[in-house]
């Protein structure tokens, strides 16, 4: 039964981990290839997005293997032949328990290390392509934006790097407003700054203040534009984006350093302790109510359809307590309700298959 519930498992959590990748590639690629961004930023995007992918679908992965199974067996009739051998509900819980402290192990792992280093290393990837000034102005037959009051458009781009027909807005500055346009343009390095070297173009400044227009023609005319590069430093650390043991290593220092609010950390910490423990809750709730039901011709749907219900309600109750524990860290024990409500209804599931059936009265004919 374990290794069943093995093999499910890794195949409900390739199919739903492939899905929700998916989605969320197909919105990287149009935001960092429509950027000018290259394919491998955007492999190493969806990479650094795949572990906090897989902490979301993992519960829900246990949960469909844990009922899938049950299912199977019991259609098969192995649950009935089993509980007639002797074995009590609690016997053939024991696999089931034990592949949810499996994966509550892998969650464990993702939570506490994983999900953190991807999330920060993802925010400072984020920041450094936001500060490439030179793959957001390389793309063609769109006006660009890349910073407040200048506008960019390129009409094509040449295979030797030359850009064809610029137009360049700069309104910066309040009183004046300058607009080039060029035939060509050429899009170098020199030192640390970054110039646009434009030939054969026009440059028309608007003195609003002096109700004054100047045009100028030029042969070349070079732009700095690494006042569009946002220069700022790598951005602050979240409080998700740091692993837990480095809040244990000193709880208060890295609140006096970042800033961060206390009852937002409490919550992320316990928060990361509690969700490894919603995969041994899904697993046994999945199980405990399909295994309720017993044998029919019908099948198990409706028990399904309650152990669905369960598995909701105990995703309700977790979206409840989160808010009252960053408001009051002293509430972290809210936290775990989720968990206590889960593992109360399966265990309540299964003390009602193990007990004993109320014997027929005398000359009663069982129906």
């Amino acid at each position: 039964m374990l290794s069943q519930l093995v093999v499910l498992f890794g195949f409900f959590a390739l199919v739903l981990v492939s899905i929700y990748w998916i989605n969320q590639a197909v919105r990287l690629f149009d935001r960092l290839i429509g950027d000018g961004q290259s394919a491998f930023v955007f492999l190493e995007f969806t990479a650094l997005t795949l572990p906090n992918v897989i902490r979301l679908v993992l519960p829900m992965a246990v949960f469909a293997a844990s009922v899938y199974v049950t299912n199977r067996l019991s259609s098969e009739s192995e649950l009935v032949v089993m509980q007639a051998t002797g074995f009590s509900p609690w016997r053939l819980a024991r696999p089931v328990l034990i592949f949810g402290l499996g994966a509550a192990l892998m969650m464990s792992v993702l939570t506490h290390l994983l999900v953190p280093a991807s999330l920060s290393q993802l925010q400072l990837r984020e920041a450094e392509v936001a500060r490439n000034v030179t793959s957001r102005l390389l793309t063609e037959g769109t006006f660009l934006h890349p910073t407040d009051g200048v506008t960019f458009y390129i009409r094509e781009i040449g295979s030797d790097g030359t850009m064809e027909d610029v137009f360049l807005s700069d309104r910066r500055t309040a009183d004046r407003a300058t607009t080039f346009t060029a035939t060509r343009a050429y899009l170098v390095n020199d030192g640390g700054g970054a110039k646009l070297v434009m030939v054969d173009g026009l440059a028309q400044t608007l003195n609003t203040a002096e109700r004054q227009l100047t045009t100028t023609h030029f042969k070349d005319f070079t732009y700095d534009i690494s006042a569009l590069i946002d220069q700022s430093n790598a951005p602050p650390p979240r409080v998700r984006d740091l692993a837990t043991h480095v809040y244990l290593s000193g709880f208060e220092r890295i609140l006096d350093r970042y800033g961060f609010d206390r009852g937002a950390v409490t919550e992320e910490l316990h928060t990361r302790v509690a969700q490894p423990l919603l995969c041994v809750v899904a697993a046994l709730i999945g199980f405990a109510t399909l295994l309720s039901g017993g044998f029919s011709r019908f099948g198990v749907w409706r028990q399904i359809l309650v152990a669905l219900l369960l598995l909701v309600l105990v995703k309700f109750i977790e979206g409840l307590v989160t808010e009252p524990v960053q408001s009051d860290p002293r509430l972290w024990p809210l936290i775990y309700v989720p968990v206590v409500f889960g593992l109360g209804c399966a265990v309540a599931l299964l003390y009602s298959v193990a007990r004993p059936k109320r014997p027929h009265r005398s000359g009663e004919v069982p129906a």
